[in-house]
């Protein structure tokens, strides 16, 4: 008799007969589901449950606007002095309070393009007539920060398709927080209902599969792993979304190694990885998030420059953003790359993954 697939094995099940075959191929892992209620559940072919899972989980930041402010805490404390500068704001000062308040945006890393455009247009409205007061210019201001996040960075809702299950490939330079992110995604993701597979495809670091077993029982959720030292990554995520439409699981999320973006070989590997999941599911996937440490500043757009080119990223998360003074870095990226910031991370907590709202960024940096 034939022995049993050694591709998906439960750690529950009755031990599985030994194969020849078993090296390098991925292995299925399950933990214990969580106590904590969703507030609605998933039905094989629920019409537009993607679509209201993206908005749902889009519109909780409201709720969560303390954790968005105390994360951006220090950017926000760099930002005060503009407050200073207009309380008693005059015509007579505006070209020293304008050069203050270019000052102060730069150090905040909203980059120079950005911040000698913001603060020229407020220039102009205030020669022309159109800001008279202290209080109008710190208007005039949010509103252009606003316009540049909404302008080229609308879609931060995460967009999962129609077809189960959504694959979302997570990728990234090692120690952003991709790993963590991926974990505190799926705690969001499963927490409103949805039937969550973890893939991990970080082949190269020894301790990935581990770390992301953590995330898997901390969650609830089920995880592939591989089976051997020299697994593909392309075979894990390939295998893990064969088992997430096979045993209708609504979302597949994909670890990947970190990589640095100047490694062209292993950026190779992104583009098999991709291709993998699209011959299993049409269309995926759906969403390649790209992770960028956000203590980093304007460094991190030469990466995501390259991840860009060589993968396409559909949205990008922000992380370690609660200990950083560096929040403008969310501008920059947003205007010189036109890719959302679909997440960001304002703490060390499991919830504090916080989902892009880029009115409540505004206010909390400029409150």
């Amino acid at each position: 008799m034939a022995s049993p697939s050694p591709f998906v094995r439960s750690l529950s099940a009755s031990p599985t007969p030994p194969s020849l075959f078993a090296f390098n191929l991925p292995r299925t892992r399950f933990a214990p589901k969580p106590p904590s209620a969703p507030r609605f559940t998933c039905q094989a072919g629920q019409t537009g449950f993607f679509t209201r899972l993206g908005r749902l989980i889009k519109e909780k930041t409201k709720s969560d606007v303390e954790k968005l402010f105390s994360g951006f805490s220090k950017t926000r404390d760099n930002l005060a002095v503009i407050d200073e500068l207009l309380l008693y704001w005059n015509l007579a000062d505006t070209d020293r309070v304008l050069d203050e308040l270019e000052e102060a945006l730069l150090v905040s890393d909203f980059g120079p393009r950005i911040t000698i455009k913001i603060v020229e247009s407020l220039r102009d409205d205030i020669l022309a007539g159109k800001l008279k007061s202290g209080s109008e210019i710190k208007d005039a201001l949010k509103k252009s920060v606003l316009d540049l996040l909404t302008k080229k960075g609308s879609k931060t809702a995460l967009q999962l398709g129609f077809r189960k299950p959504a694959v979302v490939i997570i990728v990234g330079v090692n120690g952003g927080g991709k790993t963590t992110s991926l974990g505190k995604l799926a705690y969001k993701l499963k927490k409103e209902g949805a039937k969550v597979l973890m893939a991990a495809g970080d082949t190269f670091r020894a301790a990935a599969s581990d770390q992301l077993e953590i995330w898997a029982e901390r969650t609830g959720c089920e995880i592939v792993v591989a089976e051997g030292e020299k697994a593909k990554a392309s075979s894990v995520l390939s295998q893990a979304v064969k088992r997430g439409k096979e045993q209708g699981f609504d979302i597949v999320l994909c670890d990947t190694s970190g990589r640095l973006h100047t490694n062209y070989s292993l950026m190779e590997e992104l583009i098999a990885c991709k291709k993998a999941v699209g011959k299993v599911v049409s269309g995926a996937p759906n969403e390649i998030l790209l992770v960028l440490d956000g203590t980093t500043g304007l460094n991190m757009l030469p990466q995501a420059r390259e991840f860009n080119e060589v993968v396409g990223i559909s949205g990008l998360i922000l992380t370690k953003l609660d200990g950083s003074a560096r929040g403008g870095c969310v501008v920059s990226v947003v205007d010189e790359l036109g890719i959302p910031v679909k997440f960001v991370g304002v703490g060390e907590g499991v919830e504090d993954l916080q989902p892009f709202d880029a009115e409540v960024f505004v206010n909390a940096v400029f409150s």
